[in-house]
């Protein structure tokens, strides 16, 4: 993905880049701090990390993968933020050897629990890095979106088997370890102790329609990031999102409403 300002990108980004924005927002008025403690766990170039440094929060940003890590340094050092966010190698399983405990006011957790061991055990360390008050966003692969994608290609039995499958998967070829429903994700949120303060779909149309469409006919682009941003807060379509993104929010902060009622998305 890239910067969610720029106009193609944002058909993977815009709607979770709006509810973070969101819950940024409330966090700053509610601390009464301009600039908030953010921790983006696997967060890799900084996709996310960079526009949160651009709005003033100090990012830290966790990745295993050293060469994502020296895109993060060139790309903070382009954006000029570079004073304001820090990579360090680690993972979600050993979090707190390189994150404090308690040290954040919101953390990102996107792109995560697809390839960890134990999901459960993911979000736990995330939610744990959290202050008393503070908001996890969480971003995961939709089994319902690639269901959906594997029946359109014509790969019918691909998309049983990943309806069977337990981790969602549609064969050995298949790149993503672990696909999730938006149960599964809201039950993961709530287990480790937050309130799921909202949950969209993501990527509901964008990995369907062809990109010469969007790419020539005039207008297309906008209308089809409206479509995303209004499916999004429709439960109806989680079940076939390619992605699912939920806030999940400890009980001293402000709650965005019922399920459904902001917005989500990033690179798969």
């Amino acid at each position: 993905m890239s910067d969610p300002m720029r106009p193609r990108a944002s058909l993977r980004t815009a709607v979770v880049w709006e509810v973070l924005q969101d819950a940024l927002d409330r966090r700053v008025k509610a601390t009464g701090r301009e600039s908030l403690d953010v921790l983006d766990t696997g967060g890799g170039s900084g996709n996310f990390a960079v526009p949160v440094a651009r709005l003033g929060h100090r990012v830290t940003v966790v990745d295993p993968s050293p060469n994502a890590l020296f895109a993060l340094e060139r790309r903070t050092a382009e954006a000029g933020v570079a004073d304001r966010v820090k990579g360090v190698q680690g993972d979600a399983h050993g979090l707190f050897d390189v994150a404090e405990r308690g040290g954040y006011d919101v953390v990102l957790c996107h792109g995560v629990l697809e390839y960890v061991d134990d999901p459960a055990e993911g979000v736990r360390n995330a939610v744990a890095a959290l202050r008393a008050e503070g908001v996890l966003s969480l971003l995961a692969a939709g089994l319902g979106g690639a269901v959906l994608a594997r029946a359109l290609a014509g790969h019918f039995k691909e998309a049983r088997q990943a309806l069977d499958d337990p981790n969602g998967r549609w064969g050995t070829g298949d790149p993503v370890p672990r696909r999730f429903t938006a149960e599964q994700l809201t039950g993961l949120v709530e287990a480790a102790g937050l309130r799921v303060g909202a949950v969209h779909g993501v990527r509901v149309f964008a990995d369907l329609v062809p990109g010469v469409l969007v790419d020539t006919e005039p207008g297309a682009l906008e209308a089809l990031l409206k479509l995303e941003e209004a499916a999004a807060e429709l439960p109806a379509f989680h079940s076939v999102a390619t992605q699912l993104h939920v806030l999940g929010e400890t009980g001293g902060t402000g709650a965005t409403g019922d399920a459904g009622e902001t917005d989500g998305a990033v690179e798969a």
